[in-house]
């Protein structure tokens, strides 16, 4: 089913006057991965979907509705995004972070729920930051805050989950740990859209990917047709070796 749909969308980036239109269609049980150099609009794009950017043209809808008419707390019950980096406005530990995922379902000045604290503590322990629940957001590294941040979108629990750089920070191990999460989020019926810059995270983990190009140019379909070498080294403008490892193809930059 069709959770989140552009009609002609072409992204406002900056200093940038062409733009591909995208007509995505993305639904649920699917991972897409953004794909793209510095400076082509993954994370404007990641931002536009959440409706935290106006689009140059084009429309959003999300469950058939333009986003634009939706309130925002709608918005937040259907659709939940993830920043690259994070800026905390208020001291908070980490299990008062993870419930400001459950306030787009609380009435104004209602208090959480047990339902919502056992939510946020589930969340907690599938992202290994339990141990952390007490310690000030503040005190934590940048891997630590990165699986916080995606604690508080589990326990949002939306239908969409946007992700920009959902890897940053994360040593090898949680990074995997990360993606299979993910993996098992879209398997309960959830659509994953994340930017990444880790070629391999994509091959591995993605079904859908999404090639933006510097000049505005976009491409885009199942991951096993986009894994294309010549198309890959036209997007990073590099050469790249492949090899296949444990069942799935692995890029490497050639010297």
């Amino acid at each position: 089913m069709s959770v989140l749909t552009t009609d002609h969308l072409i992204i406002d980036v900056p200093g940038r006057e062409a733009g591909s239109p995208l007509n995505l269609d993305i639904r649920s049980g699917e991972v897409w991965g953004v794909l793209g150099p510095n400076g082509a609009g993954k994370s404007t794009l990641i931002h536009t979907l959440a409706g935290l950017r106006p689009p140059r043209a084009g429309q959003l809808r999300v469950d058939g509705t333009a986003l634009t008419t939706m309130k925002r707390r709608n918005v937040a019950r259907h659709l939940g995004l993830v920043f690259q980096e994070h800026h905390d406005g208020f001291p908070a530990t980490v299990l008062e972070t993870a419930l400001v995922g459950r306030h787009p379902w609380l009435s104004p000045w209602q208090m959480e729920r047990a339902e919502d604290l056992a939510l946020a503590e589930q969340a907690l322990d599938a992202l290994d930051v339990q141990h952390l629940r007490d310690r000030p957001v503040a005190t934590l590294s940048g891997g630590e805050r990165q699986r916080v941040a995606i604690a508080t979108l589990m326990t949002q629990n939306p239908a969409i989950w946007l992700l920009d750089e959902p890897s940053n920070h994360l040593d090898l191990h949680h990074q995997v740990a990360v993606m299979q999460l993910l993996k098992r989020q879209a398997a309960d019926g959830k659509a994953i859209l994340m930017c990444l810059h880790d070629l391999n995270l994509a091959a591995r983990w993605c079904d859908q990917l999404l090639l933006l190009y510097p000049g505005g140019e976009a491409c885009w379909g199942p991951a096993d047709t986009m894994l294309d070498v010549a198309v890959l080294e036209r997007l990073y403008g590099h050469r790249l070796v492949t090899v296949e490892a444990d069942g799935a193809p692995v890029f490497v930059p050639a010297r």
